[in-house]
């Protein structure tokens, strides 16, 4: 049973999909306007490796046990090993030094449950496949929908491929910063459960 389980997560590098981190870190009290610009300098070193697809900042709140979490996204495992192991990363985790208490807290997700992600929730907490896919077809359809009916007006002397783009294009930054997070914080005992 137990290869089963393993043989269905299995995957050739290069096709595991993009990779998200998160990194969560209590910042010393007064380090607060230190810290922000380590964070600038940080996303601006990651930024210039390939395969960066961008970055994140959630300051102090209750949702994140008042940390500071930095989440940045690599389009392949290898790539995001590539940043993690340079010696830049290295040489800016060495300017950490008195800005910090305490062990970050990592979390690392491939895939599509970087959207079903909530910060006060457990490192490895993530819903079962069958919800993900029940949830994302039922967000991507009406978003499709909503989008095609908006637009129809705007685009209807577009092509076929420009129409496509601008919905993709839309859809995704829709899904990513407004309706995911809002979704699954409205399904979490459900799709926690």
């Amino acid at each position: 049973m137990t290869d089963s389980c393993i043989q269905k997560q299995l995957t050739e590098p290069g096709q595991e999909g993009p990779v998200t981190v998160s990194i969560s870190r209590q910042v010393m009290p007064g380090c607060e306007t230190a810290y922000e610009a380590w964070i600038s300098g940080v996303i601006e070193a990651a930024s210039s490796y390939p395969g960066h697809q961008g970055s994140n900042v959630l300051r102090p709140s209750a949702s994140t046990q008042n940390r500071y979490v930095l989440i940045y996204r690599f389009d392949s495992y290898e790539n995001c090993q590539n940043w993690e192991s340079s010696a830049l990363r290295g040489q800016w985790l060495d300017k950490l030094d008195g800005l910090v208490q305490g062990d970050a807290e990592v979390q690392r997700g491939t895939g599509l449950e970087f959207w079903f992600e909530l910060p006060e929730l457990p490192v490895n907490k993530h819903p079962s496949p069958h919800k993900m896919a029940l949830v994302l077809i039922s967000v991507v359809y009406v978003l499709v929908i909503s989008l095609n009916l908006l637009l129809a007006p705007i685009l209807v002397d577009s092509g076929l491929w420009l129409k496509s783009a601008v919905i993709v294009i839309l859809q995704v930054l829709l899904m990513t910063y407004l309706v995911m997070p809002r979704v699954t914080r409205l399904l979490r005992s459900w799709l926690f459960k």
